[in-house]
């Protein structure tokens, strides 16, 4: 049918997680804990980071930025997840979907930067200890973080101006619980072959391209950990990277299955519970595994309680003189 002789569509319904509805609610509830943590642990480290000085170098300012990111990117989804399991009807318009399309790939590709960003910084921690000061300082620090946040935010601007002149008639209804690329694709009564083909590549490249550097970095601190001559000595070296290596292996597992591969392949289902990984669980999962295995954000967490319970001792106590 011709798409002039149909009705154009203004606004999309998401379909979310079908289901009974004690089972969205017990999704809603999950969901919603899960967010509210990670917003909490990632509010956490970036407020220790800020405030503790000995944690404002490099490792820790890009920490930093990751934390702020997680906030906005695990934003940009959860509380229309949260929408579709407390309601059957979650609408939103198509120039929001398109909104949401580009913020939600563009802080996925600054995100696959700031880690291979983070890769590098750790190589050259372990590698070039001697010339990590010159080649790592807080200038060049910032400029690799704002690298990251600008490159993040160009990547997708082509696709979604593509996609922002797709039209879109028949059926209202997305198969997800956000405005995901294939999901998009398949309500558009347009040609979108190119926007799919482009899409599909820039997306590849970005998380394939930034994979690589970052399993380059890590290459090269595997050998030299291995190099190292006592057993302690690389219990101590591996121990500084971690935590980072634990993050990109999550996170890049799971982008990597959803996006690098034909469009043809899809599996809807599949793709809203792998979504909840890298949209939900993942933020989470960083401030946990950064604090819970770095001993100097473990050391900076008990600082700040510590300061904080003398702060109420000293006021209870002098509430109770006066």
């Amino acid at each position: 049918m011709n798409a002039a002789n149909q009705t154009r569509v203004t606004e999309f319904i998401f379909l979310g997680f079908s289901g009974v509805l004690y089972l969205r609610l017990a999704l809603f509830v999950i969901f919603l804990t899960v967010y509210l943590l990670s917003l909490m642990g990632n509010t956490l480290i970036i407020f220790i980071v800020l405030t503790d000085s000995t944690l404002q170098i490099p490792m820790y300012i890009f920490l930093g930025n990751l934390s702020f990111l997680e906030i906005w990117y695990t934003t940009a989804t959860v509380p229309k997840l949260l929408a579709t399991c407390f309601s059957q009807v979650v609408t939103i318009s198509v120039s929001g979907c398109i909104t949401q399309y580009y913020f939600f790939f563009s802080m996925g590709a600054t995100e696959c930067i700031m880690l291979a960003v983070m890769a590098y910084d750790r190589y050259l921690a372990i590698c070039r200890p001697l010339r990590y000061s010159f080649l790592m300082n807080l200038q060049v620090c910032l400029w690799f973080s704002a690298g990251s946040w600008i490159g993040g935010f160009i990547a997708p601007v082509i696709p979604t101006v593509l996609v922002s002149y797709l039209n879109f008639c028949g059926s209202q209804k997305i198969n997800h619980f956000f405005c995901d690329s294939e999901p998009i694709f398949q309500l558009s009564c347009s040609d979108t072959f190119l926007v799919e083909a482009l899409g599909y590549t820039c997306t590849s490249v970005v998380i394939l391209s930034s994979f690589l550097l970052t399993m380059s970095s890590y290459g090269n601190i595997v050998v030299t950990i291995i190099k190292l001559s006592s057993r302690e000595a690389r219990k101590k070296t591996f121990s500084t990277c971690a935590s980072h290596l634990t993050v990109v292996t999550i996170y890049y597992g799971t982008i990597i299955f959803a996006y690098v591969r034909p469009p043809a392949k899809h599996n809807f289902t599949m793709g809203k519970v792998v979504s909840v990984f890298y949209c939900v669980v993942t933020p989470l999962l960083n401030p946990l595994v950064y604090t819970l295995r770095n001993k100097d954000v473990k050391k900076a967490f008990r600082k700040v309680l510590e300061r904080k319970r003398f702060k109420f001792f000293k006021n209870l106590h002098l509430n109770s003189n006066y």
